[in-house]
Order: structure tokens, then sequence, then C-alpha cells
């Protein structure tokens, strides 16, 4: 159901990942996706694939997190799969008839995009699932700090795109309550064509709408009842300090980017 996703959620925990200042764990998260999309040859996706496994265990985080980070994208993987398969042009011709042709080309390039869509997604959930809302605003707003010299509103952007990502499982549970009422009313969500099934969830995106309305206003009120401001004055109960954990963490990953990038320039 749509309440086993965890994009999103946190996951409190004392693992060295957890302990990592976010502000390094949002670099680190940049680094990761370079090293993703640096990778060109099936060989050498064997190490992101290494490094996401060693991620995870270091965050203590478990497998079923993995695989239920991946639940929601199941049919855009689906579809890219496809369309790459049948799109790709290539010279090695593996199958061939009058409507469709197969090529190694396109079924390398189908592999290397859906893999790339698996790290990716699996590797950013590692950010939410082990940063707490307020660590991650923090961090958010320190490294965009400097662009308040051009009056970009760093904190109210940083709040926003937090809460915007908490609020993504608490959506997801709305969704499957009321789902369930409206099918203990008797609504039929998955017989028919698409068209009928898009038809039938309109019940649902109506109380949808409204409860994540009345969420949002709930929040304003109570934010604005706390006297709360951010940006230049607010204060801190938890400043965040860079240690060496961060350090060595930080190099380790640029290393690890630099090897795959000599061993993607080395001939095979």
């Amino acid at each position: 159901m749509t309440a086993n996703i965890s994009l999103g959620q946190y996951l409190p925990g004392n693992s060295v990942v957890h302990r990592l200042d976010p502000r390094t764990k949002i670099f680190l998260m940049a680094i990761y996706i370079a090293i993703v999309f640096v990778v060109k040859t099936l060989p050498v996706f064997v190490l992101p694939v290494v490094l996401l496994v060693a991620i995870f265990a270091f965050a203590q985080v478990p497998a079923s997190y993995f695989f239920s980070s991946l639940k929601p994208m199941k049919w855009l993987l689906v579809f890219m799969f496809v369309i790459n398969l049948f799109a790709t042009q290539g010279a090695t011709v593996w199958f061939q008839s009058k409507f469709i042709k197969l090529t190694q080309e396109a079924v390398e390039q189908a592999v290397y995009i859906t893999l790339r869509l698996v790290l990716l997604v699996a590797g950013t959930s590692i950010l939410t699932l082990t940063t707490s809302p307020i660590a991650l605003t923090d961090g958010l707003e320190k490294l965009m700090s400097p662009l308040r010299k051009l009056h970009f509103p760093a904190h109210e952007l940083a709040m926003m795109m937090t809460i915007a990502l908490r609020f993504i499982p608490t959506l997801m549970e709305e969704t499957d309550r009321i789902q369930k009422a409206q099918m203990a009313r008797g609504a039929d969500f998955e017989s028919g064509n698409i068209f009928q099934r898009a038809k039938s969830m309109i019940p649902v995106l109506v109380p949808l709408f409204v409860s994540a309305f009345r969420r949002a206003d709930e929040l304003a009120m109570a934010m604005e009842s706390r006297c709360y401001h951010g940006g230049e004055g607010r204060t801190r109960m938890r400043e965040l300090h860079f240690h060496a954990r961060d350090l060595i963490s930080t190099l380790l990953l640029v290393l690890f980017l630099v090897g795959i990038i000599l061993m993607e320039k080395l001939p095979l």
C-alpha cells in the first residue's frame, strides 16, 4: 500500500551516517549523483552498487527501505526500460521484425538508464532517512547562505523544500486511508481500463487536496502563533559543526569518484 513508501521519512538512529553534518551529507549526495552519471560501462556499474550497499550498511537502514523507496518508481522504471529498449538505435541487431528492432546498444542503454534511476532513488532516500527535518533545513540554509547577499530567500526556500519533502509520507498515508474508506463504500480502483481507473481516483483526489490545504493552514497557524521567523536573528538549539568523520567521508567519496573516472578512461 501507499503507506509503505520510504520517500521523505526519517529513521532515527545513531549510526555514522546519522551523525554526519547535514551539510556534509548534502555535499556527499551531490558527489554520489556525479558518480552514478560518470559510470558508462556495465562492469564499472558494480562499484556504485557496492557503494550503495555499503552506505545502507553504515547507516544501519534495513533492506526493506531500499525496496520501499523504489515502490513508487516501479512503473516509471518499466516505462523507461521499454522506451530505451525500442527507441535506441544500434548497429548490432539481435532481433528484427516488421515493427520491432532490438539491438545490443539498445539493451545496454535501457539497462544503464534503469540502473541509474534505481541508484539515484535509493541513494537519495538515504539523505531523508538519516537526517531529521530540522537538521536538513539548517543544512540547506547554511549552504545557500552566501546567496543572501543577492537577496535570495535562503531560509524560506530551505524550509519550503523540507516541509514539502516531509509532507510526502503524510499525504501517502492520507491517500491510503481515503482509498480504504472509498473501497468500504463499494468503490473499485483496480478494474476497468486506464480512463475508468483515472475517473475512479477523483473521489480520492478531492478529499486529499482538501486535507492537504487544511494541514498546510494548520501548520502555518501553528508557526505563526509561536512567532516563528527564520533567517537573521534566529537562534538554534543545536548548532552545526564539522568533525573529523565529515572530512574523512568526503575524502573517501571524492577518491571513489576519481577512481571511477580513471577506470572509465582505461581501455577494457
